[in-house]
């Protein structure tokens, strides 16, 4: 499994020189509900922040050069569904695609592909707070000196507006694969852990009628990506050694997601 993510760092860094200076390298990594994206998200691009930093020491300056931008924050708030014209069924079925806010992300990606220059300004995406349950406006800052965006959600490879039109302007998209059976345990784990739900009965309905459901239309739905990476348990990837996460992706079994 370290092997496959150093073939994807030393992948995009090489990819990274044939960019020009003027653009950022975009990279969205997706997959089903407790697929582990997250967590090769993160390990991606902490690693080639750390890479630049070795090849170019002069001009980091303590300045991130690659960033990690999770979907969790484009949720749609709970005060949007609310409002929605069934909003018992918006709040049962929260994180499915019509409970995100696809057209702020794909505003986002446009604003990143903007070329950069002196004038260019931070941009900012939100994140997602979940004590409150609400994603927190403009909470993740992508200074100009940022060269390389990794993304994780859902939804970033779905043939599916507003969702094709973000994905046809990334660099590369990759796709996390997990068995259902996989992904429901670690579901039910996380969806207790996180008092979602207030035990396994009660997460494993929530799973099964929400997440995997979710899980059938990314993959029904799935564009052709540059990158299939298999996922399976790793304890030394947990997320939270990647500062990511509290175990929020874990199994029964208390070993995380991660990739080989």
């Amino acid at each position: 499994m370290e092997e496959q993510v150093d073939r994807l760092v030393k992948k995009t860094w090489e990819k990274f020189q044939d960019i020009p200076k003027s653009k950022r390298l975009l990279i969205a990594v997706s997959g089903i509900p407790g697929s582990g994206k997250t967590t090769l998200a993160a390990i991606v691009a902490k690693r080639l922040d750390g890479l630049h930093a070795q090849q170019s020491p002069s001009t980091q300056n303590g300045s991130p050069f690659a960033a990690f931008i999770p979907m969790d924050g484009y949720h749609l708030s709970r005060a949007q569904l609310d409002v929605m014209s069934d909003p018992i069924s918006a709040h049962a079925r929260r994180g499915a695609a019509f409970t995100f806010d696809g057209e702020s992300f794909l505003a986002l990606v446009k604003k990143l592909r903007e070329p950069l220059c002196p004038e260019s300004q931070t941009l900012f995406a939100p994140s997602f707070d979940h004590a409150i349950k609400d994603p927190v406006a403009d909470d993740i800052s992508i200074a100009p000196c940022v060269r390389i965006v990794v993304f994780e959600g859902n939804y970033l490879s779905l043939n599916q507006s507003p969702w094709k039109e973000a994905a046809e302007l990334m660099d590369e998209l990759w796709f996390v694969e997990v068995e259902f059976d996989v992904a429901r345990s670690r579901l039910v784990y996380r969806h207790v852990e996180a008092g979602i739900a207030k035990d396994e009965e009660e997460a494993g309905k929530r799973a099964d009628e929400n997440d995997l459901v979710n899980g059938r239309e990314i993959i029904e739905g799935r564009l052709d990506v540059h990158e299939v990476i298999h996922s399976r348990e790793y304890e030394p990837w947990a997320p939270e050694k990647q500062g990511v996460g509290d175990r929020k992706d874990t199994g029964p079994d208390k070993k995380m997601a991660s990739l080989v």
